[in-house]
């Protein structure tokens, strides 16, 4: 039987704590992550901007290696958003400039751990140099047979729909299908992330309370797990956090709980609704804090 720790080496007494309360059979098949913190993370150590964008890559890293090797089917992170052009014209170069120098430097990481790299989002937007080496990292790992990794870049949920909507109506002209009607597989199956199944588990850095236009249609049911962390402190020991705290969870789907007879879709934990554990750096959902704005 293998354990947890089989797969991933405790670097200490909290990791290890945390590895025996994990059940590998009912781990995420999707984990989505908003890394929200690096520029707070820099301003409050009097360092520039850049500074936390480059603590943020290390963070990524940890993260992406510790959900391959728990052999995490699925992982989506957002790393550049449409609204992100706003930013300085510097730190958008600055942004670009660090993605091509990961994308060659984590190579050898990626290939060694078997992972597939996927990336959603207006790619056609993006810088020419950037687009190739997409092309290039998506090549090299076309036949990688391990976790996804899925990095949305130029991405914004809305346009995500708008682009699904769109291909549905050129489909729909060129065939000349007066009666058609769209359900919801229909419109899955045109959006970035066909083929992918929906996110389990959302997480966010930072504290803030909200989802910022990230897979709008594909979060629907995933657990929420929010954490004051800023992402350049994310460590394993807070992703194996976040992974025992979904599994306390009870995923009903709009049913009844596991008390009250069969769950749709299976169950998180069949531990009684309501018995949460908290999470030291983790908050819960609150709507007074729904209206706070920002991310970096």
């Amino acid at each position: 039987m293998v354990k947890t720790s089989d797969l991933l080496k405790p670097a200490n007494r909290e990791e290890a704590e945390l590895l025996e309360k994990l059940d590998l059979k009912r781990l995420p098949n999707h984990i989505a992550i908003i890394m929200d913190g690096n520029g707070r993370w820099a301003e409050r150590r009097h360092l520039p901007r850049v500074a936390g964008h480059r603590a943020g890559v290390k963070a990524a890293r940890v993260v992406i290696e510790s959900c391959a090797r728990l052999h995490i089917p699925c992982l989506t992170l957002y790393a550049f958003s449409l609204e992100n052009w706003r930013r300085p014209r510097a730190e958008v170069d600055f942004l670009m400039r660090l993605l091509r120098e990961y994308l060659k430097r984590e190579m050898p990481l990626i290939q060694r751990n078997n992972i597939r790299l996927l990336v959603i989002g207006r790619s056609s937007e993006l810088p020419e140099g950037v687009r190739e080496d997409i092309r290039e990292a998506m090549r090299l790992t076309a036949r990688n047979t391990g976790m996804k990794l899925v990095i949305a870049l130029n991405y914004g949920g809305r346009a995500e729909l708008a682009d699904a909507f769109n291909a549905l109506l050129d489909h729909v002209r060129a065939n000349g299908l007066a009666a058609f009607r769209a359900d919801e597989k229909t419109i899955s199956n045109h959006l970035y992330t066909a083929g992918l199944p929906d996110p389990d588990l959302l997480i966010r850095t930072s504290g803030e309370m909200r989802v910022s236009n990230f897979l709008l249609w594909q979060i629907a049911y995933a657990e929420l797990y929010v954490t004051e962390e800023l992402w350049p402190d994310f460590s394993r020991a807070r992703l194996l956090d976040a992974l025992v705290d979904f599994q306390r969870r009870e995923r009903r789907y709009g049913g009844l709980g596991a008390g009250h007879g069969s769950t749709p879709g299976g169950s998180a934990s069949a531990a009684p609704a309501g018995h949460l554990e908290k999470a030291k750096p983790r908050r819960r959902l609150n709507p007074e804090n729904m209206h706070r704005s920002g991310r970096g």
